[in-house]
């Protein structure tokens, strides 16, 4: 017997790389298959720590330093609240209201169609053992100030909503880049196993920009965010159409390995790998959302402190107590839109009193009810909680009783997380019109809210396009005085 019989010929290049792509996607199929949610766990897929398989996307990760928080709440204020009729009163408006601006070569606004100095409508007191003075518009959050710092100084590059937004979510003007959202996913995983990393919550308005706020650009498509909606429905295709769980489990088993076939003939792509993931986490989904929303189990007092059961304060009171329980069950980043009140946003070019009243009273006591909630459970302290608008107002009237745009100087805030509550950062001129002390920009907002996650923004990057990608972009410094 001739041993030639024995001795396999030599593969080809192409059997070779078929080979290896097999290889590959095959242990990126163990690894969804060996998942806590439906199938048997070996004990070389866990840490000592009792972590994911590395190979998951949402494996926790170890952050760059020790971090303070470990969870973002995102409060986002769409339009612009006026920083003069919230949280940066100004005397002079009182002063010189009607007048026109003593200020020399004013920039052109939005619509550069603005009149004489408007005053507010609202008073300030000072509240806490801070002394903080808040605007009337916002008696319930004006008790948590002592948690709370807020940064007066903040600018943006733009003025029109579309690009504003995308700054504040992305850090570039433009469309197509990753969310902040995504970002702190792709950084850090989570520590939620059934559930996205990155979630919006719809309170029934969609920023301008649309979906790409929350879209995850260059980085994997698993780091977009999830939009949970104010519906009865509130994830598409939530209710599986098969009559037993286990029939719809042979169903993605057969549906993972078809596509591990594909894989094993094109090689690594991130589209199709994405879904093969997100199948999986969907099935997981249809047990955990339905959990998570049904607020069944929570007492009275619980509900009532967030005004779920007021008509004006229900669907923002629901979200923020939602985003509490997102925060205890690990999710990673969590993003509040706000409520159709029936104005155009807090966009009020016109109807100022009403509008920002409105709207107001919709996010107030659920705001309030979050911090305090969050701070009685012991959460606050390592859940950030961020409220901020795309840019502020201007001094000056448009029209009658409106304010038009202004990227020049507004204000913003944060709480929990490991910020210096019961502080002020920063200033504007005696108008509110422009930030004259620790002028800050959204690029040190961002690197802020990553150094508090343990996260060096200047390492937090990916390759794309032949350069190292950031949140940040070229910019950006962390704001040490707002950190405790």
């Amino acid at each position: 017997m001739h041993c030639n019989r024995f001795i396999r010929p030599p593969l080809t290049r192409r059997q070779l790389l078929t080979r290896c792509a097999n290889g590959f996607g095959a242990l990126a199929l163990t690894a969804l298959l060996a998942e806590e949610g439906y199938g048997a766990i070996l004990a070389s897929d866990v840490s000592p720590k009792g972590r994911r398989d590395p190979r998951d996307p949402f494996a926790p990760r170890q952050p760059h330093f020790p971090a303070t928080a470990k969870n973002v709440i995102f409060l986002y204020m769409d339009g612009g609240p006026s920083q003069v009729d919230t949280f940066d009163p100004k005397p002079r408006l009182a002063r010189e209201n009607g007048q026109r601006i003593k200020i020399k070569n004013l920039p052109k606004t939005q619509f550069n169609n603005v009149g004489a100095v408007l005053k507010s409508p609202w008073e300030f007191k000072r509240y806490g053992e801070s002394g903080i003075p808040v605007s009337d518009l916002f008696p319930h959050v004006a008790t948590c100030v002592d948690d709370m710092v807020i940064i007066r100084s903040m600018t943006s590059a733009f003025s029109e909503h579309t690009n504003a937004n995308y700054f504040l979510h992305t850090g570039d003007g433009q469309q197509g880049r990753p969310s902040a959202g995504a970002w702190v996913t792709y950084g850090l995983g989570s520590e939620c196993h059934d559930l996205p990393g990155f979630i919006v919550l719809d309170g029934g308005l969609t920023p301008p920009g649309g979906l790409d706020n929350f879209n995850s650009g260059f980085l994997p498509a698993t780091y977009q965010g999830s939009v949970f909606r104010n519906s009865q429905t509130p994830v598409a295709d939530l209710k599986p159409r098969e009559k037993t769980r286990e029939e719809q489990r042979a169903k993605l088993d057969l549906l993972a390995k078809l596509d591990s076939g594909v894989l094993g003939r094109i090689g690594h792509d991130d589209k199709l790998e994405a879904a093969i993931a997100n199948y999986e986490l969907a099935f997981r989904m249809q047990t955990a959302v339905p959990q998570i929303l049904d607020l069944g189990n929570e007492s009275k007092a619980t509900l009532d402190l967030y005004g779920v059961n007021e008509p004006k304060t229900r669907i923002y009171g629901r979200n923020c107590l939602i985003a509490r329980r997102l925060v205890e069950r690990g999710v990673r980043f969590i993003e509040l839109t706000c409520p159709n009140v029936g104005h155009d946003r807090w966009d009020q070019h016109g109807s100022l009193r009403k509008g920002h009243a409105d709207n107001a009273l919709a996010v107030d006591k659920p705001i309030a009810g979050l911090l305090k909630d969050l701070k009685s459970r012991g959460l606050l302290d390592t859940t950030l909680v961020l409220w901020a608008g795309e840019f502020g107002r201007t001094p000056m009237a448009q029209g009658r009783d409106g304010r038009d745009h202004n990227p020049f100087g507004f204000s913003v805030w944060m709480a929990g997380g490991g910020v210096k509550g019961g502080t002020i950062y920063g200033a504007t001129d005696d108008y509110g019109y422009f930030a004259t002390e620790g002028k800050a920009e959204l690029h040190d907002l961002h690197a802020t809210m990553l150094h508090l996650l343990g996260l060096n923004h200047l390492k937090l990057t990916y390759l794309f396009g032949g350069r190292d990608m950031r949140l940040t972009n070229v910019s950006g410094k962390v704001i040490h005085e707002v950190i405790a």
